[in-house]
């Protein structure tokens, strides 16, 4: 009997809003032929990451592309990696003589290294290996010093001072998510200038162990082979990587980011001017860090798929609504201390709905 090669595997992991989805597009349009599965951990109710994926078909039916998207619903993956991650992975390893890579997008507010770490269990340590952990770095967000482009987050006498002993749970975050690092990339390199992007690479650099790459992207272009098939084998040494939360997972009350609320809400149709500066209002009333859903706009066969980070906002049309589809208003607003009943009501009172 063949004995099947261990499947290798990419976790890509980054803050929200550094690309980590569109690094995830980028690779799997240009798979070359490769067969991909991927898994999603989805920082809030709604898969909408996941959504996003399940276009990227490369030519495969939708029950074929829906077969190979496996989504992980509710965020951190260090409190739900045994729960919910174990099960996929069974499910993969089932299959692997049908798949050549798994890629893993975590969300933005999971630590790496437990997910490296469940790499070690021994029904999963037979058949699979770490190819390489990516951590996606938002390089204008670092070269402002907020690392995630939340400056309301982060200390701003930290910012000031770099010598304090104190630092904020984002940039606590930030660097273990550089620790688990066997790949970095800092995203986003033409937003900024070539002097702060040389800082951001020596701020980077602090972080990690001489052995990781740092290379420059845009919008996480970059060939495929530069970002899978590094054989790195992350599972053999990551205990050997410090990181801030290594004795965070006794209690839960030590999780720094179970401070960060998800609250989805729904909206029937929507002016998509009006949305989109009621969506900015809320982002700088109430802190937003994060705003991801589609949204139905009146005249419009297509639906609005929206993405913000702070008050930076994409927009595009993604898909026709289908047939039986209830045309409707979906958000996930992702922040801190979040009321969701006072945030849907002021919604709705400044769209009129």
């Amino acid at each position: 009997m063949k004995t099947l090669a261990k499947l290798p595997v990419t976790i890509v992991t980054g803050f929200l809003g550094s690309g980590k989805t569109t690094l995830l597009r980028h690779m799997l349009d240009n798979a070359q032929g490769r067969r991909i599965a991927v898994i999603v951990n989805e920082f809030g109710e709604l898969g909408i990451d996941g959504e996003i994926l399940k276009q990227c078909t490369i030519g495969c039916t939708e029950e074929e592309a829906s077969g190979r998207v496996y989504e992980l619903a509710n965020g951190c993956l260090c409190c739900t990696v045994q729960e919910e991650f174990f099960p996929v992975m069974r499910e993969l390893v089932a299959r692997r003589g049908d798949l050549d890579h798994i890629l893993i997008e975590t969300s933005g507010l999971a630590l790496p290294k437990p997910l490296v770490q469940a790499f070690q269990w021994p029904e999963i340590r037979s058949a699979c290996t770490v190819d390489a952990v990516i951590t996606v770095v938002d390089s204008p967000a670092v070269a402002a010093g907020t690392f995630a482009a939340f400056p309301d987050q982060v200390d701003a006498m930290r910012k000031l001072d770099p010598n304090l002993d104190h630092e904020s749970p984002l940039h606590e975050l930030f660097a273990d998510q550089l620790a688990s690092a066997d790949l970095v990339i800092l995203n986003k390199a033409d937003l900024i200038s070539p002097e702060d992007l040389a800082r951001v690479r020596l701020e980077v650099a602090e972080e990690l162990p001489p052995a990781v790459k740092v290379i420059e992207a845009s919008s996480g272009r970059l060939p495929l082979d530069v970002l899978i098939g590094l054989g790195a084998g992350s599972e053999e040494h990551i205990d050997s990587r410090h990181s801030h939360h290594d004795h965070h997972h006794e209690g839960e009350d030590d999780h720094d980011h179970d401070a960060f609320d998800s609250i989805s809400i729904e909206l029937p149709q929507a002016d998509e001017s009006l949305l989109l500066d009621a969506l900015t209002q809320l982002v700088v009333q109430h802190g937003i860090l994060r705003v991801k859903g589609f949204a139905a706009i009146p005249g419009k066969p297509m639906r609005l798929l929206i993405q913000g980070v702070g008050t930076r906002f994409d927009k595009h049309f993604d898909r026709q609504w289908g047939a039986d589809e209830a045309r409707t208003t979906r958000l996930v607003l992702i922040g801190q201390e979040l009321d969701a009943a006072l945030l849907e009501a002021q919604l709705r009172a400044a769209l009129s709905v």
